[in-house]
């Protein structure tokens, strides 16, 4: 059995981790209201339009030259990463990491290039892959802006057709203690097939061009920004489950250690007493 000083030293460490965790189950809490009402408000929007961008492209006359809706033999693969910059949330940045591994294995015959969003995931996957370019301050800053400059490069070497796919893996946000990978096609925009094969009638106002060459970017760059956010709320509900489940593991380790601290300590006051009675009965005798 240990000696009564390293058990207390094991106790005051249990109780210091305890308080940090403890602290940081608190703050991803008050960050994941304010990061679950935004995507809780923004998702009706991105669907919306996503769903109208993929109505739209199948009214679009085949004439119209539009280089987001172009398919051809995918060879070369974009895939969008998104990370975390920090640790300490149970297997959130892990199961993007395998995701990705995954993705990549299997399909051997194309080329896949990354562009990874966050720290961790950056520090992992560069090790093993291509990563084209990386951005681990977009978290420090969440704006539809900087998520714009991401999405226009991206659709910039898309029409310039250096990639023939463009996909974005994250973490989709279902509720605190539930994170889903998700895998989505950003590029290129595919029409929406209709079950009873109706084709939705549009009146284009001003022209069909203009509203095409309007909307198909935005919905791109909405569909990473929703990413983005969705990712962003996940990982707070991750690291708060993590942090919570943490908390409540160290305060059951440091209940035991007090029990053995307090046998051990009534242990050795037994064997003192027991001691100094010996000792009294052989200067009696």
């Amino acid at each position: 059995m240990a000696n009564l000083k390293e058990i207390r030293n094991r106790i005051a460490s249990v109780s210091s981790t305890m308080q940090i965790t403890s602290a940081m189950k608190m703050v991803s809490a008050a960050k994941l209201k304010k990061a679950q009402d935004a995507i809780t408000a923004m998702r009706p929007y991105s669907d919306k339009l996503t769903e109208l961008i993929q109505n739209l492209s199948g009214a679009i006359d085949g004439d119209t030259p539009i280089p987001y809706t172009q398919e051809r033999p995918v060879e070369k693969v974009l895939l969008i990463a998104i990370t975390s910059n920090r640790g300490l949330c149970g297997g959130f940045n892990s199961n993007i990491i395998k995701a990705v591994n995954q993705y990549i294995a299997e399909r051997p015959q194309q080329s896949i290039e990354l562009v990874t969003l966050g720290k961790k995931g950056d520090d992992i996957l560069s090790k093993s892959h291509t990563v084209k370019t990386n951005d681990n301050g977009i978290f420090d800053d969440l704006t539809f802006a900087n998520a714009s400059s991401i999405a226009s490069d991206a659709m910039e070497r898309f029409a310039n057709k250096e990639y023939d796919k463009v996909e974005v893996i994250y973490n989709r946000f279902k509720n605190a203690a539930t994170q889903v990978v998700t895998t989505e096609t950003l590029l290129p925009i595919v029409a929406s097939q209709e079950e009873n094969n109706e084709t939705t009638d549009y009146i284009f106002e001003p022209t069909q061009e203009e509203i095409v060459n309007e909307l198909l970017p935005k919905s791109i760059k909405m569909q990473l920004f929703k990413a983005l956010r969705d990712s962003f709320a996940s990982e707070h509900g991750a690291r708060m489950t993590a942090m919570h489940k943490a908390t409540d593991n160290a305060t059951e380790l440091r209940d035991q250690l007090k029990l053995t601290y307090n046998k051990a300590r009534q242990a050795a006051i037994t064997n003192e007493i027991l001691e100094i009675v010996g000792g009294a009965e052989a200067l009696n005798n």
